[in-house]
């Protein structure tokens, strides 16, 4: 006779990968993976005297999300700082910001020691969250910045990370001045004499967290247990980390993530991708396998790398085939930033695919794209197909000629669906300076599907929300939740069920954890989600208007709405 399980679900839907909607189904799961899917009758007979039985009460229950692309550790520590996140107009922003100061009078970013990297003791105020949409032209000033904190430094990171708002102190102690030049991949954003205004651009950021006070290892474990209460909140049982490394003025986060996993406080599954330096070449790669052969413990392992191509519209940085417009139409002298020089890219990646390293690409223009489809196509050429499975994230442009690519080259396309969207952002930063034609080219999500690529999806968080669901609606519809802006490309919509097999077998198979997980499979483990309603019978516009009810790890419950 068959043992009992130790946990039935039945009175819901249930929903999988490779289905078109969701079924009336119960499913039971034993020894922490899936045992058994069927009727509720027929999953009843799995009951015992001491299975617990959870009562879907007409909800869906489906595989736990997976967030392909995410920075948990940022995203946790800016909840612990000073965040801008939801603001949308500079007096929000200030009012914001001028609370902050008066509620830290004496407190910024000590290291563990208490020294910082530099000389400079000054109690740094740090965080972010700002939308260039907020101020006029899109960048405030550091005179906003000196209204309500003139006496300590301040380095806000905007919503998208590719640039700071600082103001008249961090510019002083920075050194940076009339006379200081851009550095390469970056840019100062200067007055029309010259004088910096206040925001940096890129690598221009680096002025500044060369002299900020380095983040302690007990701050960044906050800033991580923080990101995965929320997460697991959100029905997200796994990720990549999309930036493990010195990066986003934060030291090395390995050793916090190895700690995390080794002790048990890290019960997602986590994929860690190391962190390419852009102003290093291949001489580092040895590096990189001596990380990631020390970086695997519980459930965490470091098996990608992450290669910043380009930067983002918004700032003129993500690399286009063609120039950007000016405001007047017309054709300007900058077509973007390749940050890794595409030839050197095709070496690079050509030799991390011979030693087994995933890829993981931000592409955002075209011609970040087409780089990075040729550098992939470089290693298939040189190494034969693999199963390293490389993606590309972002993806705001793609060119025509290019979607075919992905499937030819088994490139996985990985989404951020939240961003399909019409916005102010995009509709008066982004789309006059594309120009008509190549507008009509950003998120060609169906485009994509139709020429059989591979989906994985994720948020970016804490550029945009980390909720999947809020991201299913937006791949859906076009539109932004609660938003009555016309659909944006709406030719390029998914179906849910398409969207929703990319949070969770599409990204799985990009975390190489489609063996185990992703899908509603009989030996599978069981991480999974329970949501209060069944999106599938609701109109697209309620899709995130669903609710996580409870997320489980392996069978074991790591979040209830009821404690």
């Amino acid at each position: 006779m068959t043992e009992p399980a130790d946990r039935v679900y039945l009175g819901g839907s249930v929903f999988t990968a490779g289905w078109t909607t969701s079924r009336r189904l119960a499913l039971a799961v034993s020894g922490g993976a899936i045992s058994a899917l069927g009727s509720d009758a027929e999953v009843r007979e799995f009951a015992g005297p001491r299975t617990e039985i959870v009562d879907l009460a007409g909800g869906l229950l489906a595989p736990g999300f997976q967030d392909a692309h995410v920075h948990p550790m940022v995203a946790g520590l800016e909840m612990l700082r000073c965040q801008l996140d939801g603001t949308s107009s500079e007096q929000e922003c200030l009012d914001r910001i001028a609370a902050y100061v008066a509620s830290h009078a004496t407190r910024g970013r000590p290291s563990e020691s208490g020294a910082a990297r530099s000389s400079v003791t000054e109690f740094w105020v740090t965080g972010g969250g700002w939308s260039m949409e907020s101020f006029p032209g899109g960048s405030p000033t550091r005179q906003m910045l000196d209204s309500v904190a003139s006496d300590r430094p301040v380095a806000l990171i905007n919503r998208d990370h590719h640039g700071y708002w600082v103001n008249s102190r961090a510019l002083a102690l920075a050194g940076i001045e009339r006379s200081t030049a851009d550095p390469t991949f970056g840019r100062i954003e200067r007055d029309d004499d010259g004088t910096p205004t206040g925001v940096l651009h890129e690598s221009a950021m680096d002025l500044v967290d060369r002299i900020i006070p380095a983040t302690s290892a007990r701050d960044q474990m906050a800033g991580l247990l923080t990101a995965q209460e929320i997460l697991l909140s959100l029905g997200v049982t796994a990720w990549q980390d999309a930036a493990v490394g010195n990066v986003f003025g934060l030291d090395d986060a390995l050793s916090v993530y190895l700690d995390a996993a080794r002790t048990g406080r890290l019960v997602a599954r986590v994929v860690g991708a190391l962190w390419w330096d852009r102003n290093r070449g291949r001489e580092q790669i040895p590096e990189l396998i001596e990380r990631r052969a020390a970086g695997s413990a519980g459930r965490f392992r470091a098996t990608t790398v992450k290669v910043m191509q380009d930067g983002v519209a918004e700032n003129f940085a993500a690399a286009m085939t063609g120039p950007y417009l000016d405001r007047c139409g017309c054709p300007t002298d900058n077509s973007g930033m390749s940050f890794v020089d595409p030839v050197a890219l095709r070496d690079y990646v050509t030799r991390l695919d011979s030693e087994g390293f995933q890829v993981h690409f931000h592409a955002l223009g075209d011609r970040a794209v087409r780089e990075s489809l040729d550098a992939v196509e470089s290693a298939r050429d040189s190494n034969g197909p693999s199963d390293n499975r490389h993606h590309l994230a972002h993806l705001q442009v793609v060119h025509p000629q290019d979607i075919a690519r992905f499937t030819a080259l088994g490139a996985t396309a990985n989404i951020q669906p939240l961003w399909a969207a019409h916005s102010r952002q995009m509709d008066e930063l982004t789309i006059p300076f594309l120009g008509a034609e190549r507008a009509q080219w950003q998120y060609p999500f169906a485009d994509l599907l139709g020429a059989g690529t591979a989906i994985a999806a994720g948020s970016d968080w804490p550029v945009s929300s980390p909720n999947p669901l809020e991201g299913m609606q937006v791949g859906v519809t076009r539109r932004a939740p609660d938003e009555d802006r016309a659909a944006f490309l709406p030719t390029n919509a998914m179906s849910l069920a398409d969207v929703f097999a990319a949070y969770t077998a599409g990204s799985a198979r990009v975390n190489h954890l489609d063996e185990i997980t992703g899908a509603i499979v009989e030996g599978h483990r069981a991480d999974l989600v329970v949501l209060d309603r069944d999106p599938f019978q609701y109109p697209p516009d309620e899709i995130a208007r669903a609710k996580v009810r409870s997320t489980y790890i392996d069978g074991e419950c790591v979040y209830s709405v009821d404690g």
